[in-house]
């Protein structure tokens, strides 16, 4: 489990296809930037860009994953070098300062906004429309591993629009301020309306016989 809060911007330094390029997955090496590593074990989860991933080496400075073709398909900023959004797995001894993040992308959005209102920046957004269910005003989504809160939510044919304010401090601490229109996200809906919509929904079709 994670909470979307960004403990660091790594970078992907270097990628190995696995296998047939076509059907298997990639081995990523990638520069911690400033997330410590001395209390992170091979078999330790760390989300990147908001996907869980499996540590299967490191350095000091330095972790390698091995991302399924399965992963790649369903998520965007794994498959090529560049800056991404790291954070450790969730230990009982720490803040919840986020909310509870499981690290399975559940979608990919695209921005159809992005720009500066005042002295933040306004962020739009095109989900699915299977995910508008679980989007609602000042409820929880994340974004590329980022834990923010949804200012408005717009239901159309194309999907749901969510609108969202993003800090100074979210901008200089995060890759989302390399965003523009038209850039496809990662996304995560809230884990506890995945749940409420599951426990509606359970036993409402009809018995067999």
């Amino acid at each position: 489990m994670f909470t979307g809060i960004v403990a660091a911007v790594g970078h992907i330094t270097t990628i190995e296809p696995l296998g047939d390029q076509g059907h298997a997955g990639v081995r990523l090496h990638v520069s911690a930037g400033g997330l410590p590593l001395s209390d992170v074990a091979i078999g330790d989860s760390i989300a990147i860009n908001g996907a869980c991933m499996t540590v299967i080496s490191k350095t000091d400075s330095s972790f390698t994953v091995d991302v399924s073709r399965e992963s790649l398909n369903c998520t965007v900023g794994l498959d090529a070098p560049g800056e991404v959004n790291l954070e450790k797995a969730l230990t009982l001894a720490e803040r919840l300062g986020g909310h509870l993040v499981s690290g399975h992308v559940d979608g990919l959005g695209r921005v159809v906004h992005f720009a500066p209102v005042g002295e933040s920046w306004r962020l739009d957004v095109l989900a699915p429309s299977g995910l508008g269910k679980y989007l609602a005003y000042k409820g929880s989504v994340v974004i590329n591993g980022v834990s923010l809160t949804v200012n408005s939510v717009a239901d159309s044919p194309d999907g749901c629009t969510i609108s969202i304010n993003l800090i100074p401090h979210t901008i200089e601490v995060t890759t989302l301020k390399h965003l523009k229109p038209g850039s496809q996200v990662n996304l995560e809906v809230d884990l506890i309306a995945r749940y409420v919509e599951r426990m509606l929904s359970a036993g409402t079709l009809p018995k067999p016989g």
